[in-house]
């Protein structure tokens, strides 16, 4: 079901200073900020040549970011994105799997301009995973 890893993405307080660390330190490719209103985030990606490295930061006080940050003020991994065909039938398998998707289960658009679904972390390790539809190449 799962295909290429997209990205994988880190929480911090700070996503100018995260960005520049990046940027100076390792010599990373990195993009411009991006507002994501609706999923409560800014978020910057670093292109590492076959996947990317998502920088979150909290937009607001009710950004699921801020709560995680509340637990892991130096930041940390936040979430790994995989790439799926077909969202809606990835949906599908899962649920009757009985995995459960976060907020309504329905797919919200994300920073990539594709539909995207959170999977709950106590049925994958302990990891949030993010499911990101991405048409095949």
């Amino acid at each position: 079901m799962i295909g290429r890893l997209n990205h994988i993405a880190i929480a911090v307080q700070d996503l100018a200073v995260a960005s520049a660390r990046y940027r100076d330190m390792l010599g990373a490719n990195v993009g411009e900020p991006q507002a994501l209103p609706e999923h409560g985030v800014t978020v910057v990606f670093i292109d590492t040549g076959n996947s990317k490295v998502e920088l979150l930061e909290a937009l607001g006080e009710g950004s699921p970011i801020a709560s995680f940050l509340e637990k892991n003020p130096a930041g940390g991994m936040h979430h790994i994105c995989y790439e799926v065909p077909d969202i809606v039938a990835a949906i599908a398998k899962l649920v009757e799997r009985g995995a459960r998707i976060l907020g309504d289960g329905k797919p919200r658009i994300g920073a990539h301009g594709n539909p995207v679904i959170f999977l709950h972390p106590k049925d994958f390790d302990g990891t949030l995973v993010e499911l990101e539809e991405v048409a095949p190449l």
